[in-house]
């Protein structure tokens, strides 16, 4: 619950010293790149510095060690503006921070002396005055991690309105210091209720910033060593799906830069299995290196995918990978192709594992002996904690080894996917269809079918009306039976004081329209099944609403409270959920179990 300032005496105090605060002076220059300027200091760390020295680096040490020229532009050139009135500029920031960000205190902004809590977070409240003109803040940190810090801005004449022009970066926007307030530009959730405010500060002009620049200026943490090396021989393989399920097998894997080339051997089930076997077909890969400078053990590998066509639907295959000589194969392992026709079939959904991967494996492994009858995985979201850093992908594909080599994979991007304000290794490592909305870049949003379900995986890291016009002609052209929406951030939030009001505009009442059968997500981490919904109302059967779904399956966990649209839900419980489609009677079997294979939650939806 947000707490409140408490002491009228002190509102008026902070008022006076609002009001009273000297004038200071905006910095007025070029604009050079912040984005630049670190990856200068990035490159003469690791010329200059030992591995261990960089690996053992804090804060204060990496401040030492940049020039005036450096500290200058980090403090004053990553979010710029005009004002054409002089403002106090308010930094609000999590309290947590301590003296971060580093030129806060070095610029002169005084703490403002209150703090409140914001969906479950302190924070406190830092100001100065800047005259008309260019105004320029500092990144967040050097260390990365916290929330982004938001800045509003508050006239000091006020016989002129305030106007706020070449905001830059040019994604970010103006918002209102008020209820319903969306801090970030790249996150959906809003403030549903603010805290009371001292009148001075309620409805103040607010720069909406971007979370995943957070980490533009990270030089602490950023240098690291993978617990799992790519070697000669291949490994993270992994299926997916980029084309018709029925007819084609997406498989991609790993090896050490030294083998430059990849191959697909692969032979139908049913030739193999016979005392004079057939000969596999072979396929050669499409290989692309992949680096990581700051993974200072591994930097460099050789990923390869292969796309097999022309396959049998219905249909189990074999394969092997490798580079095409004699020793360089991978163990056998096997895919079926999706029924060609309207079958029975089984598949698994997992939200968020993201922390404690290991233990992630053991209930990945753990799902995988108990239904391995299941077709696919699906996954919302949040399947790292450090999208775009390798030894994190290395740590994840290990824990599901011997499960994603012989079942799809189909995942939805999530916001630590998103790390750094782009999900690029995310979408080198998985190739997927390129279905999805036009203007949006390929695989991050797409479609596909499965026997008689149809499956929409959205991104809720781009806004929900950048999709909604695709995901309207998708849905209105399906034919499927069942229909199911993937997506990380939830339409109906688990975690208190969240909320994601963009998702329920645009996209639930395409849900409500078409009717979607079940909203599978994730980014919440407690797990929530709502009441059948339409018209973000409660309804009496699922013949008439959705059900939405929050889950998680890492380590992860927050807490949860008491909503309206909650039918069932639980804390600290790492859960996967077994979703099968029986023909007989038109029948969805749903049901969540945890980490010991415990039922914990099931629901039966008929047609």
């Amino acid at each position: 619950m947000f707490n409140q300032v408490q002491r009228r005496s002190a509102r008026l105090a902070l008022a006076a010293l609002l009001l009273s605060t000297a004038l200071g002076q905006a910095h007025v220059g070029e604009h050079p790149s912040v984005h630049d300027t670190v990856a200068g200091i990035i490159d003469r760390f690791r010329k200059t510095i030992s591995l261990q020295e960089l690996i053992a680096m804090d804060a204060a040490k990496a401040k030492s060690l940049l020039t005036e020229k450096e500290l200058q532009i980090l403090a004053t050139e990553h979010i710029t503006f005009r004002v054409n009135v002089p403002v106090k500029v308010i930094i609000i920031r999590e309290t947590a921070m301590g003296d971060k960000p580093f030129w806060l205190k070095d610029r002169g902004f005084i703490p403002m002396g209150f703090k409140i809590t914001l969906q479950g977070t302190e924070v406190d409240f830092w100001m100065k005055d800047f005259e008309v003109g260019r105004i320029g803040l500092g990144v967040n940190s050097l260390t990365g991690g916290n929330a982004h810090y938001i800045a509003a801005l508050m006239p000091l004449k006020k016989e002129t309105k305030l106007e706020v022009t070449e905001l830059y970066p040019g994604q970010l926007r103006v918002g209102a210091l008020k209820d319903g307030l969306q801090p970030f530009i790249d996150r959906p959730e809003a403030m549903p209720k603010l805290p009371v405010l001292p009148g001075v500060l309620s409805g103040l002009a607010v720069i909406r910033t971007q979370n995943e620049s957070r980490d533009d200026a990270k030089l602490i943490n950023l240098f690291h060593n993978t617990n799992h090396p790519a070697l000669d021989k291949p490994d993270q393989v992994l299926l997916t799906w980029s084309g018709d399920p029925q007819t084609t097998q997406s498989i991609q894997w790993r090896t050490g830069p030294s083998i430059t080339k990849g191959e697909v051997q692969w032979v139908e089930k049913s030739d193999y299995n016979r005392f004079q076997p057939a000969q596999p077909k072979r396929t050669n890969a499409t290989t692309f290196k992949m680096e990581d400078a700051n993974l200072l053990n591994d930097p460099v590998v050789h990923r390869h995918t292969v796309t097999l066509t022309g396959l049998d639907p219905g249909t189990a295959y074999l394969y092997s990978v490798g580079d095409g000589s004699d020793d360089g194969w991978s163990e056998l392992a096997e895919f079926t192709t999706a029924p060609g026709r309207t079958e029975a079939f089984s598949f698994m959904y997992m939200g968020d594992a993201q922390n404690g991967l290991e233990r992630w494996g053991s209930l990945v492994q753990r799902a995988y002996r108990q239904r391995p009858d299941a077709a696919f995985w699906i996954m919302a979201g949040d399947l790292v904690d450090r999208g775009n850093e390798r030894d994190d992908w290395d740590s994840f594909f290990h824990s599901s080894r011997g499960v994603y080599d012989r079942r799809p994979v189909v995942p939805a991007i999530g916001n630590h996917e998103n790390q750094g304000g782009h999900p690029g290794m995310y979408l080198q490592m998985f190739d997927l269809p390129k279905n999805g909305p036009e203007g949006i870049e390929p695989e991050r949003a797409y479609t596909f079918r499965y026997s008689n379900a149809e499956f929409f995986v959205l991104d809720t890291n781009l806004t929900p009306e950048s999709q909604a016009v695709w995901l309207e002609k998708a849905l209105a052209a399906s034919t499927a039976t069942w229909k199911f929406a993937v997506y990380h951030h939830p339409a109906y939030s688990s975690k208190p004081e969240r909320d994601n009001p963009s998702i329920r505009k645009h996209w639930t009442p395409l849900f409500d329209k078409y009717h979607l059968d079940m909203a599978l997500q994730g980014h919440d981490h407690a797990y929530l099944r709502t009441y059948p919904i339409k018209d973000q109302k409660k309804v009496a059967s699922t013949v008439e609403g959705t059900v939405y779904i929050v889950s998680v399956s890492g380590t992860k966990y927050y807490e949860q409270d008491p909503r309206e649209y909650t039918e069932f839900g639980m804390t600290n419980t790492s859960t996967f959920q077994v979703l099968d489609i029986q023909i007989s009677g038109n029948r969805l079997v749903y049901r969540s179990y945890d980490t010991d294979g415990k039922l914990r939650d099931n629901l039966i939806i008929e047609k």
